[in-house]
């Protein structure tokens, strides 16, 4: 597939970033590593989305993220923990089961409390999830 990207004539993108965005639209990985950079208008960004306003970004302890995916008609879920940079995933749903995530999210979300229950010896843990 060809990608083309535009910027303003008046843009100036360094050389070192314009490779590091070829090096990812031509990468081969399908999902992503959130990337949480320090500069001041992506914390003020930040502190302002939900999760900002939550306090979750500066909470101590670990905070895990979980959402649920459907391929080729099977449901999966994938947790993340953000202070670590990993995170997990499972395949819980099946093609007959129709694109319900219920199951998947739980699934998900019990596989990052019980990783949260090994390294974190029982301590408060977040884990914000959009299931209902």
């Amino acid at each position: 597939m060809t990608t083309e990207v535009w910027i303003s004539t008046r843009g100036k993108i360094p050389e070192i970033t314009r490779t590091a965005i070829q090096e990812a639209l031509e990468a081969d990985n399908t999902k992503d590593t959130p990337c949480f950079g320090s500069e001041d208008l992506e914390e003020i960004h930040r502190a302002g989305t939900e999760a900002g306003l939550l306090g979750i970004y500066n909470f101590p302890r670990a905070v895990y993220a979980t959402d649920r995916s459907n391929e080729k008609g099977v449901v999966g879920a994938g947790y993340y923990r953000l202070d670590e940079n990993r995170g997990g995933c499972c395949q819980l749903g099946r093609g007959e089961e129709g694109n319900s995530s219920n199951r998947a999210e739980l699934g998900v979300a019990c596989l990052a409390l019980e990783d949260a229950k090994r390294k974190q010896d029982r301590k408060p843990v977040i884990l914000p999830s959009d299931s209902t």
